[in-house]
This record gives structure tokens, C-alpha cells and sequence, in this order.
């Protein structure tokens, strides 16, 4: 007797919803104790998540964005801090971002001080 068996497979990738097709979702640049990582974006991912999946080992301390431990310049490209209970509106306005919750929009770069 011969059983026929079927295997289906299925791949699951995060894609950006306004790319086509799965496109590069951009990247994350990270310039920290005189290291240049870039790693792919993460839709969702924060700055510190990125700059920890690209093996560095940022500043951080509470993770809630409220201490500023985890605060770097950001270079270029746009993120979203989801909580901000630590930095002023000057800082901000510097260019200053808490990593641990700032979320990249677009390609980045960001340099720890």
C-alpha cells in the first residue's frame, strides 16, 4: 500500500504596507562607542530593540521612557517616541530621542553621545 502525503509550507514575512510586495523596509543606522551597525528596520521594533539585535550594547535603564538613560540624537530619518516623560521640548526639538521608545518611521540614523 503507498500513502501519498502532502506538506505545505508557508512563509510568513513582515513587510511595510506601503511598500511593494514585501520591499525593503529601510534600514536602522546606529553610531555607538565609535561602531557603525545598520540593520534592517523592524516594523514596531524600537531604536533600543534594533541597536540590541545589531549586537551593541546601548545605555538603557527603565525601558517606560521615563529616565532618559537610553537618549541619542537622531540624525536622520523620522521616529515616533510612543512615551516621553523624560525629555524637554528643547531636547526634543535638538533632535534627542529616548531609544527605548522610539519607534522608526522611515530609515534612520542615530548617534548615542
Amino acid at each position: 500500500m503507498v500513502t501519498v502525503t502532502t506538506i505545505i509550507e508557508e512563509t510568513f514575512r513582515l513587510a511595510d504596507p506601503a511598500s511593494k510586495n514585501g520591499a525593503e523596509v529601510g534600514t536602522v543606522t546606529i553610531h555607538l562607542d565609535r561602531r557603525k551597525v545598520t540593520v534592517p528596520r523592524v516594523p514596531g521594533e524600537t531604536l533600543l530593540e534594533s541597536a540590541r539585535r545589531a549586537g551593541l550594547e546601548p545605555p538603557f535603564s527603565c525601558e517606560a521612557g521615563n529616565c532618559g538613560t537610553c537618549m541619542a540624537r537622531l540624525e536622520e530619518g523620522h521616529a515616533t517616541m510612543r512615551v516621553n516623560d523624560a525629555l524637554d521640548e528643547d531636547e526634543v526639538a535638538e533632535g534627542y530621542i529616548l531609544t527605548c521608545q522610539g519607534v522608526p518611521d522611515t530609515s534612520v540614523t542615530v548617534r548615542y553621545e
